[in-house]
């Protein structure tokens, strides 16, 4: 049975009083600090600060005129705006969400944690009615002002441990070792993984670490070569990529892609130098984009359940601030695509 949901560690967010009381000043000398913090004595600014970043004190910009009521706003944060795997998402939540009167406030982070702390800082200042992060990776910051409010919380596109309120996702792991699977079934022997900027974006990493893992199982071997493209525009960069890996490591027979768009890149650099794919080399996606069914030839791919978690995070955002009960980790699962980008003939191990 899956686990209910249950009140979150505080019922009630940290106010202007209690920062006043924590300085030992008056609620009005916090006011004028955050409104003119140059008219407060050096000092005194100081003990309020250290108030405030003590407690996680997020000031509400709306208080004055909503009476203490939320707005009917949630707070989006993507790690990036230009990448389209985000985009199904967020628009099914909009339409979920608009029908009962809600909006989105949507901000991204660059898949920096310093940026996603700031943007939270910045909405909670508006008093969401909640707020939807993606993935668990957060400042410290970013998880003590969640958890000292009383917003709902919901992280998406991502399983594992300790969230900071409902969970909804996949396993990239898994996703990884599916990957490397099934080139593995379709005869690949010496596989590589090429990612971008897989120091920060932890779930590609996952990924990689993932068809690692199902190649130690099946094979007893590790990736031929793990290639970071970096950032960048994705398709010129994995080409590039491309041909570094076939310079070091001719005999690659299968690359996973941490994405669609890198592999749209090297298959281009493959119809240029003439490598047949996959006769020669095998690739597989992630992410299954519009255009991966049209590639010559049609791309082998993940498909994550972009619409899905975009519908069950809404219904977990009107449950919490309905006060219904609701369960706290959702697993969506995703969709292996085989196409002709890794239909070989299988061959004895």
């Amino acid at each position: 049975m899956p686990n209910k949901s249950r009140a979150r560690r505080s019922t009630q967010r940290v106010t202007m009083t209690d920062v006043a009381k924590l300085a030992e000043v008056s609620a009005s000398t916090v006011s004028l600090y955050l409104r003119k913090p140059d008219e407060v004595s050096g000092q005194l600014g100081q003990r309020i600060q250290d108030a405030i970043d003590t407690l996680g004190y997020v000031p509400n910009l709306m208080a004055g005129a909503l009476a203490a009521a939320r707005t009917r706003v949630i707070g989006v944060v993507v790690p990036s705006m230009v990448n389209a795997i985000f985009a199904s998402t967020v628009n099914t939540m909009q339409k979920v969400l608009g029908d009962q009167g809600y909006q989105l406030l949507l901000g991204h982070s660059d898949y920096a944690e310093a940026e996603e702390e700031a943007v939270v800082r910045t909405f909670l200042s508006w008093s969401p009615s909640a707020m939807v992060l993606t993935g668990l990776n957060h400042s410290r910051e970013t998880r003590r002002m969640l958890s000292n409010s009383d917003v709902p919380v919901v992280e998406m596109w991502e399983l594992g441990s300790n969230p900071l309120d409902t969970l909804v996702g996949f396993s990239h792991r898994d996703v990884g070792r599916a990957q490397a699977r099934h080139l593995i079934e379709a005869g690949c022997r010496r596989i590589a993984f090429i990612g971008t900027r897989l120091g920060v974006d932890e779930r590609a990493k996952q990924r990689c670490d993932g068809s690692e893992e199902a190649l130690n199982d099946l094979l007893g071997t590790r990736h031929s070569r793990v290639i970071d493209c970096g950032p960048g525009r994705m398709a010129e960069a994995a080409s590039r990529a491309f041909a570094e890996l076939l310079a070091s490591h001719p005999e690659t027979d299968g690359i996973v892609f941490a994405n669609d768009m890198l592999a749209l890149g090297a298959l281009g650099e493959a119809q240029r130098r003439g490598i047949r794919v996959p006769d020669d080399i095998a690739m597989i996606g992630f992410g299954d984009m519009d255009f991966s069914n049209c590639t010559l030839p049609p791309l082998s791919t993940i498909r994550p359940p972009r619409e899905e978690i975009g519908e069950a995070v809404a219904r977990c955002v009107l449950q919490r601030i309905q006060g219904q009960p609701q369960e706290r980790r959702l697993d969506l699962g995703f969709e292996l695509l085989p196409r002709e980008s890794s239909r070989r003939v299988t061959v004895d191990a």
